[in-house]
């Protein structure tokens, strides 16, 4: 259950940045409105996966999976470059976030 809390929480915080982009500078208010209650709930899913993960583990995966798949939907819906070196640093990040996960003590 916690796992599926932190996969929720970076969803509602992607979807979140989303809504910030189309909020266009707080000309579109219902984007922002939206934006701030996704963020709110993001939050509050991963206050719950504190409970049980590690924080520094918890923070680095909801922030950089966030990172990676707000990139992603950047190249994908807003046509940003997908050059082979950001495709790297991408890589990289969740290259990052395996290796935390894998030297993370269990918590009991």
């Amino acid at each position: 259950m916690t796992w599926l809390l932190l996969v929720v929480g970076v969803g509602l915080e992607v979807a979140g940045t989303l809504c910030m982009k189309m909020a266009d500078g707080f000309r579109s208010p219902g984007a922002a409105l939206l934006m701030y209650l996704l963020y709110g709930l993001s939050l509050t899913t991963l206050t719950f996966a504190f409970q049980r993960l590690q924080i520094g583990f918890a923070y680095a995966a909801w922030s950089g999976g966030g990172l990676v798949l707000v990139a992603a939907s950047g190249m994908i819906w807003f046509r940003e470059p997908a050059s082979a070196q950001r495709l790297l640093f991408i890589a990289l990040v969740l290259l990052g976030l395996l290796g935390l996960h894998l030297t993370s003590p269990a918590r009991s």
